[in-house]
């Protein structure tokens, strides 16, 4: 079994032992392994270990487990029991906070200081934010008032993406449990490591067995979990194609859903904006992860008579920019998660350029092996070029002008999705009305790419519907429909 050493300071260090082969966890247990296929090192193409791909009699185990759980020792809980279990993982992924954090990187390819800094505190702070929640629910305002209490769905399917692995499983078990459902969780297939040590932390946690339950496997898993039919709701983030394939599924059915999907954000600069902060929020839009973020500042609109400016201080901090081992406390932007991601980036850059944008990426020594593309830039681009429509999912920046706020919004929604958006002025009316005007779910002012368990996230058009975190995202995970007999839980003592 390979051990990795990753040393941030002179002073302390984190091992992380990643076993050879890993099975499914169900049922509170892990099974042996079985159908494997590799996880990679995006870094350089290293096998990292094997997992195993769980068929549709696997996934009937799952929900069958994930059942008896509902309704039997989990359902019995009061909210302030099941509070003490979220509490109790919150505090195992702080512990082990550099772990998940080198594992991270190695399954994604981020940089360190990025899974270091935020993905692993942020996961955690869900989880405790949410543990606060689990015994307080008939005071969230989930039901009209005078209505019945908040009750559990009962078992809950979710799928998660590949850039943000442990965070997107904290943005769903997390609300799911502190509202007594239970769990069984598809990991994307190239990164499915971290929740699979997630899985160790409900083992050390003592969470019930049953509650949670994590499947392993490629886009087949996924389909006969959401198509299951003792599922009772769904969570999915990921693309847009494959969340409306989710929504044809369950038409029809009694199954909820909540669907995080794809986006193009306009990040809109105005002219009296402070340049050098706005800087910096683009970098921070557009290469944070790689650019492999739904809500990622993939347009940048800027009025006319500071586009000039802006590109060229722009140009200057790509430049400070490293690319490089994402182990590398030092690196800036790691390597692309996958070859298929990589091949996407570079053709629709390509068909970019055909189409009449500008290239421009600052010179960088880019690793012989593994997965890379350089930061890059596009200018000149046109509201019909693809590269302004289409979600790249890379660090790419696309570079578009407006001279009018009424342009500026009507280039901003000029577009099939609505999942986020940034202003930068100086105004705080033209901020209040550009938040008004924009058709989208998150609007940043002044800032970019900051999120808070406290606050709802989620979009309009193709980027889905639903909310997570906040009070919004407990009500997708609870019903106020009659009791049915296998729906004994729901107790918010």
């Amino acid at each position: 079994m390979p051990t990795f050493e990753y040393a941030p300071a002179p002073e302390s260090r984190a091992v992380v032992t990643i076993e050879k082969s890993y099975g499914l966890f169900i049922d509170g247990t892990f099974t042996r392994p079985k159908a494997l296929f590799d996880t990679i090192n995006p870094a350089d193409e290293s096998v990292l270990a094997q997992v195993t791909q769980a068929g549709p009699r696997d996934v009937d185990k799952a929900v069958a487990a994930a059942r008896r759980a509902f309704d039997g020792e989990w359902g019995a809980l009061s909210g302030a029991e099941r509070g003490k279990y979220l509490f109790r993982i919150a505090r195992i992924l702080q512990e082990r906070a550099r772990e998940f954090a080198v594992l991270e990187t190695l399954d994604n390819g981020k940089p360190i200081k990025e899974t270091r800094d935020v993905d692993v505190p942020v996961a955690a702070a869900h989880f405790f934010y949410h543990a606060g929640w689990a015994d307080k629910l008939e005071h969230a305002g989930l039901t009209p008032s005078g209505g019945p209490l908040p009750r559990p769905h009962g078992v809950v399917a979710q799928v998660i993406p590949w850039n943000f692995p442990l965070l997107m499983l904290a943005w769903k078990i997390a609300p799911a449990l502190a509202t007594g459902n239970t769990v069984v969780l598809k990991p994307a297939e190239t990164t499915p490591l971290s929740a699979l040590l997630f899985a160790q932390v409900c083992q050390q946690a003592g969470l019930p067995a049953g509650v949670v339950n994590i499947l392993t496997g490629d886009g087949r898993t996924g389909q006969a979990l959401v198509e299951h039919p003792d599922v009772d709701k769904i969570a999915f983030t990921g693309s847009t194609e494959v969340g409306k394939a989710i929504a044809r599924s369950i038409a029809g059915t009694t199954k909820k859903a909540t669907l995080e999907l794809g986006g193009k954000a306009a990040n809109v600069v105005f002219d009296d904006a402070p340049i050098d902060q706005a800087i910096e929020g683009i970098v921070n839009g557009i290469f944070f992860n790689q650019g492999q973020v739904c809500c990622a500042g993939s347009r940048l609109l800027v009025q006319e008579n500071v586009h000039d400016q802006v590109v060229a201080k722009l140009k200057r901090r790509l430049e400070t920019l490293r690319v490089g081992d994402p182990l590398d406390k030092n690196s800036d932007l790691g390597a692309i998660n996958s070859r298929a991601q990589l091949e996407r980036i570079t053709r629709l850059v390509d068909i970019g350029v055909a189409q009449g944008a500008q290239r421009w990426s600052p010179e960088c020594s880019l690793p012989a092996t593994g997965f890379w593309f350089p930061p890059t830039v596009l200018t000149g681009v046109a509201q019909t070029h693809r590269v302004a429509t289409e979600e790249i999912f890379g660090p790419v920046l696309s570079v578009l002008t407006f001279r009018t706020p009424a342009e500026a919004v009507a280039k901003a929604n000029n577009t099939p999705y609505g999942l986020s958006a940034g202003v930068w002025t100086e105004k705080g009316s033209r901020i209040l009305w550009m938040a008004d005007q924009l058709k989208a779910g998150v609007v940043w002012a002044n800032t970019f790419n900051r999120f808070d368990p406290t606050s709802p996230f989620g979009g309009y058009k193709e980027s889905g519907y639903g909310r997570e975190g906040g009070r919004q995202g407990l009500a997708a995970y609870v019903t106020t429909s009659p009791r049915t007999p296998s729906s004994t839980t729901g107790d918010t003592r």
